[in-house]
Formats: structure tokens, C-alpha cells, sequence
């Protein structure tokens, strides 16, 4: 039985933090150059070499995004990012470009290759040729089906490790390779600079009838039509692993910390249950629930079950959002916990606590305090220190969560 890996997405510090903590087997983050995401504030060297130490310290792995197409202009720099890469001992490199993984091979002989989603592999013939041209990894394109990845397992090395993604955002285009936002908007979505038109309203009128208005909008703002639902397999830790999937991949790199946290916590909880009995996997309701406790558009399966009949979300391109963060616990002292506030609440708000790999805890704040010990109403004011008495104790860094009204 292979050994399932969590892969966390981390777009800064404060993310990786959180994946670290929260039970991830490894971590997938950028640069300031050559990532597919140029919107999260990423990594420059002094923090890429912070995160693999810590990382490294508690037995994490650290994968580094190189996965845009480059330009010729960019080609000049790609040697020292390689050599810095394995300057702060990062255990593998993930590449699209095959120009950039014969130079990476030229560069760092010893470093792991793992080939990006964007390469578009959906067949054993090409996952071979990779791992035959050095690649340790693939992963694969999010259009293939649960007996596809099977076939293509068993029809390549046991060596080589099979990643696909579990959660998080789905690409209209094929595994994100689109041209609809730089056509429209100049942003490459090839380069980490996707500015999401396919999230957009638009309405269809043909040129010579225009006032005619075709019946293919939702209302009278249009329709989404080329909007995705959410990926999600939590439910299916066990086909995949059947499958021969190798790692978990969960997208995410632009979301929050909070994000970060729950869905990783949730992915580790359920991995762990799965391998308690592996052949009879039934989810706990209270780990599903933990995946809709974040921001996310509707969930589907993707394409894991066959092509996907309602895998499209017409109705709006907003996210469902129903709990808020509203404080961080910072330590736990003789029956008090101490905190920083992160969004206001109120004396008697019930709250959720979720600490790493435990079910969420259940609580009615009573009474709140001050840092002077100070009775107060409400914890109104950013990142202010409060405290409340409880007989639990919960590690630093859980989250406290508020349901939405």
C-alpha cells in the first residue's frame, strides 16, 4: 500500500506556516519568477531557504514552482534560480517547460524533476518518456478519469510518482492552458498572470440581430457559463489511493491562510482515517463539513468519475462563505486562553476552535477580556489580545471561527 501525500499550497509565509502546522506532507510554493502565480506575494531566496529549514525540521518537503512557459528574455535567469534552489535544499523542482528540465538536469544534476500539471500528460506513453528524460514525478492533467490514472500507473515504473489534484479551483481550459486573459486584458495565464475572465458574466447577440437576445443567459445579468464548480475528493481517499495516485495535490496558492489551514487539516484527518481501515473508508460527516467551512464555489468531482455533467456553476461567479475568522489562540495558561483577534465578535458569540488533526471544538465565549484582565463585550479592535477561561487546552496557532449570519 503506497504511502499518500498531502501536498499543501502556500502563497507566503503566513501560508506555509499554516500547511506546515496543519498536518501537510509537503508543500508546494513560488518564486518571483517562473510560478504560475503572480498574484500571492511568493518567496524571495531569504525566505524560500527560512521555509525549507523549518519545513525540513519537522520531516516536510518543500517543492518549488518553475512551471510557467518562459520567453526567450527569461532563459538567461533560469540558471541561477536553479542554483539558489539547491542552495536552500529544496527537494524538488516542478517544470512544464521541457527546455527547462534539460537545463535544470545541466544546472542540478541530483535535483528531483517533478513535471507541472500544465505539460498536459493524459496518456502511460508520455508519463514514461518524462520519467525515461529524468522526472521523479507527473502531474497529471485534471481531465483524466479515476480508471485512466489506473492504466497509466500500472503502465509505467513504480518509480515514478503519480501527483493529481484533489481540491480547489478548475480551469475551464485544459489543465489552464487559456489564451481568454490575454486576449482580453493582455495578463498571460501562461505565466502565472490569469486575471480569471472565465469567472466573468457575458451574454451572447449575433452581429447581424442586435436586438434579438438569445436564450442562453441565466437572468438578466447574464450567464457563467464558462465558470467551474470547485474540485473536491475527500469522499474518495480510497479510489484514489487505489488508483496508484502518489500525492494529493491540493490547489490554492492565491488563498487565504485560513484556507490553507482547513482544507490541508482536512485532507491530513482524512488520509489518516482512510489508512485506519483502509477497505472499509467511509468519511466522518465532521471532516466532510470541515471543506465547505472555508471560501469556495460549489463543489464537483471533476472529471475523476468520467466527463463531468454539472461540473459548471451558472448562477453567479461569487464564492459561498459562511464562517469567519475571528481569533487566533496564542497560549493556554492555567485555565485561560490567550488570543489575538482577528475579526470582531462579541462576549456570549459561540464560536468554533480547530486545532491541528482534532475534531472542532464547540464553545460559548461567556466572558471576554482584556490584556489587563479587564472584563470586555466585545473584541473589536485589530489584532488586539484578549483572553476567556476555559478547562481545554489548545496548542498556538488554532483557529477560532465564527458562523456567519
Amino acid at each position: 500500500m503506497n504511502k499518500l501525500e498531502v501536498l499543501a499550497p502556500a502563497g507566503d509565509e503566513e501560508r506555509f506556516t499554516a500547511a506546515v502546522d496543519y498536518g501537510a506532507d509537503a508543500v508546494y510554493l513560488g518564486r518571483k519568477q517562473f510560478g504560475m502565480r503572480s498574484s500571492p506575494m511568493n518567496f524571495d531566496f531569504e525566505q524560500l531557504c527560512r521555509a525549507v529549514e523549518t519545513a525540513h525540521a519537522r520531516n516536510v518537503k518543500v517543492y518549488l514552482t518553475c512551471n510557467t512557459l518562459p520567453r526567450n528574455n527569461e532563459i538567461p535567469f533560469f540558471e541561477r534560480f536553479v542554483k539558489e534552489a539547491v542552495e536552500a535544499k529544496v527537494d524538488a523542482l516542478i517544470v512544464a517547460d521541457i527546455g527547462l528540465l534539460m537545463l535544470i538536469k545541466k544546472y542540478a544534476p541530483d535535483m528531483e524533476i517533478h513535471i507541472s500539471t500544465q505539460t498536459g500528460i493524459v496518456n502511460y506513453v508520455t508519463a514514461r518518456e518524462l520519467y525515461n528524460m529524468g522526472a521523479k514525478r507527473v502531474v497529471l492533467a485534471r481531465e483524466l478519469s479515476l480508471d485512466e490514472i489506473a492504466e497509466i500507473r500500472a503502465k509505467t515504473s513504480p518509480d515514478l510518482d503519480i501527483e493529481t489534484f484533489v481540491h480547489g479551483a478548475m480551469c475551464v481550459s485544459f489543465s489552464g492552458r487559456c489564451l481568454l486573459s490575454q486576449y482580453l486584458v493582455n495578463r498571460d495565464a501562461n505565466r502565472g498572470e490569469c486575471a480569471q475572465p472565465c469567472r466573468w458574466g457575458y451574454h451572447l447577440v449575433e452581429e447581424k440581430r442586435p436586438n434579438e437576445f438569445f436564450p442562453v443567459f441565466e437572468d438578466e445579468k447574464g450567464t457563467y457559463i464558462l465558470n467551474s464548480k470547485d474540485m473536491c475528493m475527500i469522499e474518495h481517499i480510497d479510489k484514489l489511493a487505489e488508483a496508484g495516485v502518489t500525492s494529493l495535490k491540493i490547489e490554492g496558492r492565491a488563498k487565504s491562510a485560513y484556507y490553507v489551514t482547513v482544507v490541508t487539516n482536512a485532507y491530513k484527518m482524512a488520509v489518516d482515517h482512510y489508512y485506519k481501515d483502509p477497505y472499509n473508508f467511509v468519511l466522518p460527516d465532521w471532516i466532510r463539513d470541515e471543506v465547505y467551512k472555508v471560501s469556495h464555489r460549489k463543489y464537483c468531482n471533476g472529471f475523476f468519475f468520467g466527463t463531468p455533467e454539472e461540473s459548471q456553476y451558472y448562477e453567479n461567479s461569487g464564492y459561498i462563505r459562511n464562517y469567519d475568522v475571528v481569533a487566533v489562540v496564542e497560549s493556554c495558561e492555567n485555565g485561560t486562553v490567550y488570543c489575538t483577534q482577528r475579526n470582531r465578535f462579541f462576549a456570549g458569540d459561540t464560536v468554533e476552535l480547530l486545532a491541528p488533526s482534532q475534531k472542532p471544538v464547540e464553545l460559548v465565549l461567556e466572558k471576554l477580556y482584556d490584556e489587563e484582565g479587564n472584563e470586555i463585550d466585545t473584541a473589536n479592535h485589530a489584532m488586539m489580545k484578549f483572553s476567556f477561561k476555559s478547562n481545554l487546552v489548545f496548542p498556538k496557532g488554532t483557529v477560532i471561527r465564527k458562523e456567519t449570519t
